[in-house]
């Protein structure tokens, strides 16, 4: 039996870069955008909110494009601070190179399992499960397990021990991506 969980971002990661008014490393995004035309040439920035003393950063999108060649829609979304180009564009690894920053995930994700933990609800020999991303958060698959099937950490550690939690792909570290593991009674 195959059951598919979903790990769904609940709200925005908080931006890990540093306050230029004061010590501070997070900054909440705002989900607005500024648009700044030169001529021809066209900056765009999103902007982020300082965490403790609320100054605004600008984290670049957009710099020194010409006009014709951003696309319409982008230019259109950027105008109405469309709340989705935000979460897409805080994933985006070139705006996060370009502007020095890091994504923490904490408390800003869920798992959806579609319904209750479900190692009580089936009494298969073997439960086959494929957990997919609705957005790139990085997740440690043992806490994703965990979680899923309502057991502490270290009994999920237990069972991949054991080798009665398999799985194509490492369940050490953190991942983001899509992938499959069979628990095994």
């Amino acid at each position: 039996m195959l059951t598919i969980w979903v790990v769904m971002p609940t709200c925005l990661p908080v931006v890990l870069r540093r306050c230029h008014a004061c010590p501070s490393e997070r900054l909440r995004p705002s989900g607005k955008f500024r648009v700044n035309a030169h001529h021809k040439l066209i900056d765009a920035w999103l902007l982020a909110l300082c965490t403790v003393c609320g100054e605004t950063a600008k984290l670049t999108v957009l710099e020194r494009m010409n006009v014709r060649s951003v696309r319409p829609e982008l230019l259109a979304r950027l105008h109405h601070n469309d709340r989705a180009l935000t979460a897409e564009l805080l994933q985006d690894p070139a705006v996060r190179r370009r502007n020095h920053m890091a994504l923490d995930w904490t408390d800003a994700w869920r798992l959806d399992t579609g319904g209750g933990p479900a190692h009580q609800d089936d009494k298969s020999e073997a439960i086959e499960v494929s957990v997919r991303f609705a957005a790139r958060v990085p997740v440690r698959p043992a806490r994703l397990i965990a979680d899923g099937f309502g057991l502490p950490r270290a009994e999920v550690e237990r069972l991949i021990r054991e080798g009665n939690l398999v799985s194509t792909i490492r369940l050490s570290g953190k991942l983001s991506g899509d992938f499959t593991f069979t628990l095994k009674r």
